[in-house]
């Protein structure tokens, strides 16, 4: 499917978003490009998400997962060669690749898992305890008001 929506608009009424201007024009250009390896990506609850790339043809020493400042990596590059046969057919597919997926704030790669040519990463969102919300307890230094003081500030 083909995108050409253009947001050359957008930026020009808008301040401070050219982060998410820059994140939306390379999702664009990526959905339109290569969409090798194919992945699924699943919401497990609120703050549990899983990454599954299917990469057949590869093994755990090929691939490279790297999480820096609100990105994820995926690289996979074969180490040595596995042309051991003689093919009539080659439709397992073994070139080079990297995904890149965009991490929200606070979330963080737990785990990664490889079997049966899938690789499975496990992320989590994790609020710091001063980003959460708390309730404050309201204190004062007066005491209550008796019924007779309260009649007496009326009057």
């Amino acid at each position: 499917m083909r995108n050409d929506f253009d947001l050359t608009a957008y930026r020009r009424s808008t301040i401070g978003f050219d982060r998410l201007f820059d994140m939306l024009e390379g999702r664009m250009r990526a959905e339109a490009g290569d969409n090798y390896p194919p992945f699924d990506l699943e919401k497990l609850s609120d703050d549990r998400y899983r990454i599954t790339l299917a990469v057949a043809g590869f093994g755990p020493d090929d691939i490279e997962i790297v999480a820096k400042q609100g990105e994820l990596v995926v690289t996979g590059r074969r180490t040595e060669d596995r042309d051991d046969g003689d093919y009539l057919h080659r439709g397992i597919a073994a070139r080079p690749f990297e995904r890149r997926f965009e991490l929200a704030d606070f979330v963080e790669v737990r785990s990664a898992e490889f079997a049966n040519g899938l690789l499975t990463i496990s992320l989590e969102r994790e609020i710091p305890e001063a980003m959460k919300p708390r309730k404050i307890p309201i204190t004062g230094t007066n005491p209550p008001l008796s019924a007779v003081e309260t009649e007496r500030e009326a009057a």
